[in-house]
């Protein structure tokens, strides 16, 4: 599949900083830029410093008074196969050593204080049928609701609010899934067909010896996603991080399916 992808972002800066733009399409094995600009109005000093593990293409670039960052990329997407039945789990021992830093706890998933619960809810389960059990655990628990988390929420708070949007459900996934000794982590992506459009957050869940996507909320296609940055949870893949102090002004993301 192909998209067009379009961010846009204008903030005023009170005093000089530097800001960590993470806005651009990544390369990868399932995706392909074809074509695309970063531009800034007016024009900002910028250095990238692309990360060639993950092909998170990142762009730092020196702000003062008002900026608008535009983004636009042409992408392909290849078809993958993210299903989850009879998708088994791979012994901690076996796993490739990339893959061991997302069984344990980070700031946003913190998976060691939901093991309990997990044994209690879905003890019984292993691999794919364990994961599906938790994501129709949500799915049924918890709603989708604007305004009742914040910045500093945890996996832990949306367990116990049960609401939150779609970076919370992509948080408590993850937690619950690291507490049953599934690796897990957080992907933030260009969403075909999400409404509004905005960045959106889902999971991946290592299972059957690679990487399959799950989306906890369950807001758009899987296949119509656009990656844009991979890590442990929202620390990671934030759109952007400035380093000082800013107001936003607008911003907006789009895409669009090209040719059918």
């Amino acid at each position: 599949m192909r998209f067009q992808v379009e961010a846009s972002l204008t903030y005023d800066f009170a005093a000089p900083c530097e800001v960590l733009l993470l806005v651009e399409a990544a390369h990868g094995r399932d995706q392909r830029v074809t074509s695309d600009a970063l531009t800034f109005w007016p024009p900002a000093p910028a250095r990238r410093i692309d990360d060639p593990s993950t092909g998170e293409r990142r762009t730092v670039f020196a702000a003062s008074g008002r900026i608008n960052a535009l983004y636009r990329a042409t992408v392909e997407t290849a078809a993958s196969d993210h299903g989850l039945a009879g998708a088994e789990e791979t012994a901690i021992a076996d796993l490739p050593s990339e893959v061991l830093p997302y069984l344990r706890a980070s700031r946003y998933s913190p998976s060691d204080r939901l093991m309990r619960f997990v044994e209690r809810e879905v003890g019984g389960l292993r691999g794919g049928e364990k994961v599906a059990a938790i994501l129709a655990w949500i799915a049924e628990h918890v709603d989708y609701r604007a305004g009742v988390s914040h910045a500093a929420t945890t996996a832990v708070d949306t367990l116990v609010d049960r609401a939150g949007v779609c970076r919370d459900f992509s948080h408590l996934a993850i937690a619950l899934c690291r507490a049953g000794n599934i690796p897990a982590r957080a992907v933030s992506g260009y969403a075909w067909r999400l409404e509004p459009p905005d960045l959106h957050a889902v999971a991946e869940i290592y299972l059957g010896g690679r990487w399959r996507l799950v989306d906890p909320s369950g807001l758009a296609p899987l296949e119509g996603l656009v990656r844009v940055a991979t890590g442990r949870d929202a620390a990671d893949i934030a759109f952007m991080t400035i380093f000082g102090a800013a107001t936003l002004v607008e911003q907006h993301f789009s895409i669009d399916r090209v040719g059918g």
